[in-house]
């Protein structure tokens, strides 16, 4: 039985307040095109669905278009919610979409239900497992004493052991001790969150979400497949891909990999103002991909930001990497020394501010602004 382990659309979700919903309904049918030239059995999606508990109708609609094209080629699809979802809204028609293949994650009420498909090995049982916080698993058993996530994850495990001697696959949706996250998971302080990867001993494949890197956890076959999208610079440097699963006999379990192309890179760029708009530096590159930009020039370029979209549209984040912002010196106010002439006074506030004094241009510049205005109040 070939598998698609898919997980954390995040779907509706907006990058620094860019929306990807164009660049999610490209990759979503660059996976459906890689469905029709490599067939699978079943499709996997390990939660978060949606960016948010309440998502944009845009984002329900891509989600519906998805399931349907799911749905029309007969495939079957195990989804559960994840943390950024509402389990009410991803729980509902769920009896329905049983009759289309497409199987739901319910309300949390206890031990999931396997699903159970056939392939000429033998049966192959699927249990979906929605996010879980401890106190879902003390309503349900409050004689339990569930105080971690790793209390009320190995409270339900325990009571939903699969049958040794099937073959079985746990869809969950959970931070698991030891994996490595960037930026946009938000882990808890201290991993409070975390579970124990020993808890899955008992199932053949574990497809994971909430972590956004494809990677291992302890087995091969405990995998977080990763997001089919960049969704923060702290992953501008991987390589997003779709993972396959095939089940063998009881046991034989391969897995192979898909890289994705995205309509639009997530990229990071950096060098001065004049090395970042100097036509050599940006021929023949896409300068329409998703940006972060890391101004390297001691003085701040006034208007950067408007000025550098001319070329890049898609600038997302600027930034600068100078003397100034390495030493991240707060200026807390002018100094305050008798007889210091007013561009005395000045200088010593630029370079409080900067980490550097002012050149010789600079000065000359604002001693004639000064004669200036001192002139100006004479002839008033």
């Amino acid at each position: 039985m070939r598998l698609l382990h898919l997980s954390d659309l995040h779907l509706g979700k907006r990058v620094c307040e860019f929306s990807m919903l164009d660049d999610q309904q490209y990759i979503l049918d660059e996976i459906l095109a890689l469905l029709d030239e490599h067939p699978v059995d079943a499709v996997v999606l390990a939660g978060d669905l949606y960016d948010k508990p309440v998502p944009p109708a845009e984002a329900v609609r891509l989600l519906d278009w998805f399931l349907t094209e799911l749905s029309l080629r007969q495939l079957p699809v195990f989804a559960i919610s994840g943390n950024h979802d509402s389990a009410d809204r991803i729980a509902f028609g769920a009896r329905l979409l049983t009759s289309s293949q497409v199987y739901v994650s319910p309300l949390f009420t206890g031990v999931p239900e396997p699903i159970t498909l056939t392939d000429p090995y033998g049966p192959v049982d699927f249990y979906l497992l929605p996010f879980l916080k401890p106190a879902m698993v003390r309503h349900v058993w409050p004689e339990e004493d569930i105080e971690t996530y790793n209390d009320a994850l190995g409270c339900v495990l325990r009571r939903c052991a699969p049958d040794p001697a099937r073959r079985s696959v746990l869809v969950a949706h959970q931070f698991v001790a030891g994996a490595a996250c960037c930026e946009s998971e938000e882990p808890s302080v201290g991993g409070v969150d975390s579970v124990d990867a020993a808890l899955f001993d008992g199932f053949d494949y574990v497809a994971l979400g909430h972590l956004h890197s494809p990677q291992k956890v302890g087995r091969e076959t405990v995998r977080y497949c990763g997001t089919p999208l960049k969704y923060s610079f702290s992953e501008a440097r991987q390589n997003k891909s779709v993972t396959f699963v095939e089940l063998g006999p009881k046991g034989d379990i391969s897995l192979s990999f898909a890289p994705l192309t995205p309509r639009r890179n997530l990229r990071e760029l950096r060098g001065s103002y004049m090395e970042l708009t100097d036509r050599r530096s940006y021929e023949g590159t896409d300068t329409d991909d998703y940006l972060h930009i890391t101004l390297t020039d001691e003085q701040d370029v006034p208007d950067a930001l408007a000025r550098l979209r001319v070329i890049y549209p898609n600038l997302m984040r600027l930034d600068y990497d100078n003397l100034r912002t390495r030493a991240q010196q707060a200026v807390e106010g002018p100094v305050q020394e008798a007889r210091r002439s007013p561009l005395e006074e000045f200088a010593a506030f630029y370079e409080a501010q900067n980490n550097q004094p002012m050149t010789a241009e600079q000065t000359a510049f604002c001693r004639q602004l000064i004669e200036d205005i001192w002139k100006e109040g004479e002839d008033a």
